[in-house]
C-alpha cells in the first residue's frame, strides 16, 4: 500500500505504507536527516520514529526551527531527572516540562541539596548525554505502570489522576525509556541524548507539588539548554545581565519602592520618587487615551457575589480569588474584584446606547486582587494586589475588525513612546473550558488574525491559551537585552455581552447584542514599571525620569539658583547645595541616576553661564544661560503620542 505525503513546499512525495519520519527525511537529503529533531503531522509533533500509515501532511522539524526547542529542552528535563535518580537513588520525581528559554524538573529528596551540588549533576547529566541513549516510546496499563513506579508516590498521584495530555489516557499510560530510566511522558523527544550538548543547570527554588500550597514542598531545578555553544553563551551573559537589572535591586536603590512583612507576600510600597514614576507613567497613557476617543471611568474595589455568578468568575476562575466577605446585617456576599470588566459592564447597561453611539470606549486605572500562589510571586512582576490599565470597548460585530486593528495600533505606538520598540505578538485560541458557541469562537479569532496580518505584526498562534471567554492576542515587547516582556492584551468577548444582557438600538430601531472588547495596554502599572526599569537598567529617559535635573551649587548662588528653577517651572528638580566636595555631589546625583546635572558656581552667576552633564553623554561647561535652558526643554520634552506612527 503507497502513501502521499504532502511536505510545506506543496510538493507530494509517494512511499510505501508504513515510513517513518526518519526514513522520510533520509529520502529528502542527509544534510536534513542530520539536523531532524521530530516531525509534525497535521499540527500535532511526534518522534521521527513514529510511522506514518496514510497520506498526511509532514513537516519535519530541524534544529532550526523554534519549536524544535521545546523538543531539546523537554529532553533535557528528562536527562536531568535521570542523573538526579543515578545520584540520589532515593529522590521521589514529580513533572519536568521546558519553559521558555529552559526547562525544570520538581524532586522531593530525603535531604535538600543545594546550588553547589548542582555542578555533580550538571556532569552526571553530560555523562547520559554521551552515551547516545535512544529515547523510546511504549505504552502500558495503569495496573502495570502502577507496579513500575511502586517507589515513586508523586508518579502514582499522577498516573490516578491526570489528564490524558499528562501522558496518562483511559486506561493507558504512555512511557519513555532511555538506558534504565523511565518517565510518564506523551513526548515527542530528541532521536537521542547524544544531540543534547550545550546545557547549563541555573537555580534551585522551591515549589509545592502540583502548584498546591496544601502540599508538600519541592525542590525545583532550573536549567537552560540550547542546539549551540554561541546559543547557550549568550543566553548565559544575557542572565548576567538580567541580574544587574533586576527590578527590586533598582528599586531599593533608586529609593522607589518597598515591602516588609508586616504587609504581606505579593504587595509593595510606593515611595515618593516611585509614585512619582508611576504617575508619570499613567498620565501619559490617560492622556493619550483621552484624546483618542476613551472615557474616563472609576469602579470600586468590592462587588456583591452576583455579579461574579453572572461573569462567570466564581465557576471559572475562583481560585484566584480572595474569600468571600460576608456582611451580616444585609445577609449579602461580596468578593475583591480579580477583574474590572463586569464593572464596565455596568456602566454601560446604565444608559441606553444607540448604534450612533458605537464604539463606546470605557478606560480606567482600576485595582484588582488575585490570590496568587506563594511560589508564583515575584517582585512587581507578579502581585496579589495591582493596577491594571484597563479599557472596555462595546462595538458592532461590522465594527470589530476596524476597532481590533485600532487597539493594535494604539498598543503598539505607546509602548514605543515608553522606548519598547520590538514588538510582536501571541494568538491564543478556545481552551478545553470555555464559554460561548464555537462559531463566535471561530469569528472572533479570525478578526484577530487579520488585524495582526494586516498590520504586518509577526505572531505565533498558541493552541489553546485562549481565556474562557475569549481568543486574545497578547503583545510582546522585546527589551535592551533581547528578553521578551508579555504586556498589552486584547481579547473579543461575545460571552459576557450575553451573561449581562447588554444591548443597544440599531438601525432599525430594534434591539441587538453589542460585542465587548477587553484590552490591558501596560498590562498592569507595576509590572509595567519592572519591565521599564528592567529594559533601561534603571538609567530611565529624561521624561519619565522621577527626578529629571539635580542643581548642583558651589558657594553661595542661591538667588541664580532659584531663577534656573522658575524658568525650569514644570520639571523635577533637586538642589544638592550642602557645603561638600563637588566630586561627591556628583558621584550622588550619578548613583540616583538623574538624567541631568546642572552645575553653578559663583562665576556662573556672573557670566550667565552653566555647566550642563547629560548622563551618560557628553559634559558641556560654559554654556550660555538661555542655550542651557532651551536644551534642558528640548531633552527633557514628553514624546509625541501618534495613534498611527
Amino acid at each position: 500500500m503507497s502513501i502521499d505525503i504532502t511536505l510545506p513546499d506543496g510538493s507530494v512525495r509517494n512511499y510505501e505504507s508504513p515510513i517513518t519520519g526518519f526514513q522520510i527525511a533520509e529520502s529528502i537529503g542527509p544534510r536534513l536527516l542530520k539536523d531532524a529533531v521530530c516531525i509534525e503531522i497535521n499540527n500535532s509533533f511526534k518522534d521521527l520514529s513514529y510511522e506514518v500509515s496514510s497520506d498526511n501532511n509532514v513537516r519535519i522539524i530541524t534544529n532550526k526551527d523554534l519549536d524544535a526547542l521545546h523538543i531539546l529542552r523537554h529532553s533535557s528535563a528528562h536527562i536531568l531527572a535521570q542523573a538526579v535518580l543515578n545520584l540520589y537513588p532515593d529522590a521521589q520525581f514529580g513533572v519536568g516540562p521546558s519553559i521558555e528559554n529552559g526547562f525544570y524538573y520538581d524532586f522531593l529528596f530525603s535531604n535538600p541539596i543545594k546550588e553547589n551540588d548542582l555542578e555533580n549533576i550538571e556532569l552526571e547529566m553530560k555523562k547520559i548525554a554521551k552515551d547516545s541513549q535512544s529515547f523510546i516510546r511504549s505504552e502500558i496499563t495503569k495496573k502495570d505502570a502502577i507496579k513500575l513506579f511502586k517507589n515513586q508516590n508523586l508518579k502514582i498521584e499522577l498516573i490516578e489522576t491526570a489528564e490524558t495530555d499528562e501522558g496518562v489516557g483511559s486506561d493507558t499510560v504512555s512511557l519513555y525509556t532511555n538506558d534504565t530510566f523511565v518517565d510518564l511522558c506523551m513526548g515527542p523527544h530528541l532521536p537521542n541524548t547524544n544531540l543534547l550538548k550545550h546545557f547549563k543547570l541555573t537555580k534551585i527554588s522551591g515549589a509545592y507539588w502540583r502548584g498546591d500550597e496544601s502540599n508538600v514542598q519541592l525542590q525545583r531545578i532550573y536549567g537552560t539548554s540550547w542546539f549551540t555553544k554561541e546559543d547557550l553563551d549568550k543566553y548565559l551573559t544575557q542572565q548576567e545581565e538580567a541580574e544587574k537589572r533586576d527590578h527590586r535591586k533598582l528599586g531599593n536603590e533608586l529609593d522607589l519602592f518597598t515591602t516588609s512583612e508586616e504587609l504581606g507576600s505579593g504587595n509593595f510600597l510606593w515611595k515618593p520618587k516611585g509614585a512619582i514614576l508611576r504617575d508619570v507613567i499613567e498620565s501619559y497613557s490617560k492622556n493619550a487615551h483621552m484624546n483618542n476617543g476613551y472615557s474616563l471611568v472609576n469602579t470600586p474595589h468590592i462587588g456583591k457575589s452576583v455579579l461574579w455568578e453572572t461573569s462567570g468568575h466564581l465557576e471559572h476562575y475562583s481560585e484566584n480569588m480572595y474569600p468571600p466577605i460576608n456582611h451580616e446585617e444585609n445577609n449579602e456576599t461580596y468578593y475583591l474584584k480579580p477583574m474590572n470588566c463586569p464593572f464596565h459592564i455596568l456602566v454601560y447597561k446604565s444608559d441606553l446606547h444607540s448604534y450612533k453611539e458605537l464604539p463606546i470606549r470605557y478606560f480606567e486605572f482600576g485595582s484588582v486582587y488575585r490570590y496568587e500562589k506563594t511560589g508564583v510571586l515575584h517582585g512587581l512582576l507578579r502581585l496579589r494586589g495591582f493596577t491594571q490599565d484597563d479599557a472596555h470597548i462595546f462595538c458592532t460585530t461590522d465594527q470589530i475588525n476596524e476597532e481590533v486593528k485600532t487597539l493594535l495600533s494604539f498598543s503598539i505606538n505607546l509602548l514605543r513612546c515608553y522606548g519598547l520598540t520590538e514588538i510582536e505578538a501571541d494568538l491564543s485560541t478556545k481552551p478545553k473550558k470555555y464559554i460561548g458557541s464555537d462559531t463566535d469562537w471561530e469569528n472572533s479569532t479570525n478578526s484577530l488574525k487579520q488585524s495582526l496580518t494586516e498590520l504586518k505584526v509577526p505572531f505565533q498562534t498558541a493552541e489553546g491559551e485562549g481565556a474562557f471567554y475569549g481568543p486574545k492576542i497578547d503583545l510582546h515587547a522585546k527589551d535592551a537585552i533581547g528578553r521578551r516582556w508579555q504586556l498589552s492584551t486584547i481579547q473579543i468577548d461575545f460571552a459576557q455581552p450575553e451573561n449581562f444582557n447588554i444591548e443597544y438600538v440599531n438601525s432599525d430601531n430594534k434591539k441587538s447584542r453589542p460585542v465587548m472588547i477587553h484590552r490591558a495596554l501596560l498590562g498592569s502599572v507595576e509590572r509595567f514599571t519592572a519591565v521599564l526599569l528592567e529594559h533601561y537598567a534603571g538609567h530611565l529617559p529624561g521624561w519619565l525620569s522621577p527626578t529629571q535635573i539635580d542643581i548642583l551649587t558651589i558657594g553661595n548662588v542661591e538667588d541664580y539658583t532659584n531663577k534656573i528653577i522658575k524658568d525650569l517651572d514644570g520639571f523635577r528638580v533637586s538642589i544638592d547645595n550642602r557645603n561638600t566636595r563637588l566630586g561627591e555631589k556628583i558621584h550622588n546625583s550619578e548613583k540616583s541616576k538623574t538624567p541631568i546635572q546642572i552645575i553653578v558656581g559663583e562665576k556662573d552667576d556672573q557670566n550667565q553661564t552653566m555647566a550642563i552633564n547629560i548622563f551618560g553623554k557628553e559634559n558641556n561647561k560654559d554654556i550660555d544661560y538661555k542655550e542651557g535652558i532651551k536644551s534642558i526643554r528640548k531633552i527633557l520634552k514628553e514624546p509625541e503620542f501618534n495613534l498611527n506612527g
